[in-house]
């Protein structure tokens, strides 16, 4: 019985050493078994980053599609299309989820964030602008530099209950890096 449970261990740690060195060699992106019984938090940033960089993809796309749509209408009626299937596949993907009360908007405080849908519609707008006039590279670079700038001043001065980050030059240097890589990738 000794023998077996030796074996066995053997047997489980070799599985280990295998399972660990396919996770690293995925991409060394995913977070090894034992980190995610333990360190949850570190799923979550990581799947909240592929989200983001999916966020980004559909937003450039969406762009191109929108203001392709323009040329055979206006941009009012492809913005008012934009916005009515936004909401047939949001009603959509809540008739399949949670079926949530409507009713549970009215608790939200304060009132001024229920403008989210309002200001899609101009951010819906200005990216098909944008895109018509500077077409999808350079708008798409500019409106990446604006939402860095805003998000940081948000949570730099705790904005929209968002919570007060401290000022940290790390971050401004990232931030600056970051949008001169931008800026070299498209005027250089």
């Amino acid at each position: 019985a000794a023998a077996e449970t030796i074996s066995g261990e053997n047997a489980k740690h070799s599985c280990n050493r295998r399972c660990r060195a396919a996770i690293f060699y995925m991409g060394s992106c995913i977070i090894a078994a034992e980190e995610i019984e333990t360190e949850k938090g570190k799923v979550l940033n990581m799947f909240g980053f592929f989200i983001a960089l999916l966020s980004g993809a559909l937003m450039s796309i969406q762009g191109v599609f929108n203001t392709q749509v323009t040329k055979s209408s206006t941009i009012w009626v492809a913005n008012a299309f934009v916005q009515f299937t936004a909401l047939l596949v949001c009603l959509g993907a809540w008739l399949f989820t949670d079926r949530t009360s409507f009713g549970a908007l009215l608790k939200v405080q304060p009132k001024y964030m229920l403008l989210g849908g309002a200001i899609g519609a101009f951010i819906t707008y200005t990216v098909i602008k944008a895109m018509e006039m500077l077409g999808p590279a350079r708008s798409v670079m500019l409106i990446v530099i604006s939402q860095l700038i805003i998000a940081y001043l948000i949570e730099l001065f705790g904005l929209f209950g968002v919570e007060k980050q401290p000022l940290e030059v790390r971050k401004l240097a990232g931030m600056g890096i970051a949008i001169a890589g931008i800026v070299i990738f498209k005027w250089t």
